[in-house]
């Protein structure tokens, strides 16, 4: 029987990951770390410790953002990858091409949670189509952004 394989990979397509099984030790984390790394209020990781990952394209740089922990992310484009500490390494969730297969069981830092974390959810909601203003700016962009499935080649030069 095989594994699932469940692969990921930054934005722009230089660094593409596999893991073989499907990690389930899933959380968020909201302390000032975190945040800063992912540029957003909370960074959601899956442990996949026990699993095998492979680098299937690329390599991420490391940044060692603590005396026991380093951040692994894209060097081309800045997309936070990885998460390396002694107990282990963890994905962030949001660089799989399926985030819905991996959903956070815990919630750590919370001490370091925004003030307006919780009323993000009852916000109003739009689509992004329906801002009339943006429609101009919307009919024109073109995605340069690496598609959530592995490909064989990703060369920025068939992208321009």
């Amino acid at each position: 029987m095989t594994a699932e394989l469940h692969s990921g990979g930054c934005q722009c397509g230089a660094v593409r990951f596999r893991v073989h099984g499907t990690p389930t030790d899933s959380s968020v984390c909201y302390c000032r770390m975190c945040q800063k790394a992912s540029a957003s209020y909370a960074l959601a990781l899956v442990s996949v410790r026990g699993f095998e990952v492979e680098w299937s394209r690329g390599e991420p740089s490391w940044f060692q953002s603590s005396n026991a922990a380093r951040r692994g992310f894209c060097n081309a484009c800045g997309t936070p990858l990885a998460y390396d500490a002694p107990d282990g390494l963890a994905l962030s969730v949001l660089a799989f091409d399926d985030p819905d297969a991996f959903p956070p069981l815990v919630a750590y830092g919370v001490e370091g949670k925004r003030i307006w974390c919780d009323g993000v959810p009852a916000l109003p909601g739009r689509h992004t189509l329906e801002d009339e203003k943006a429609a101009p700016f919307l009919a024109g962009l073109v995605n340069y952004q690496h598609p959530d499935h592995d490909t064989e080649r990703w060369p920025e030069e068939e992208r321009r």
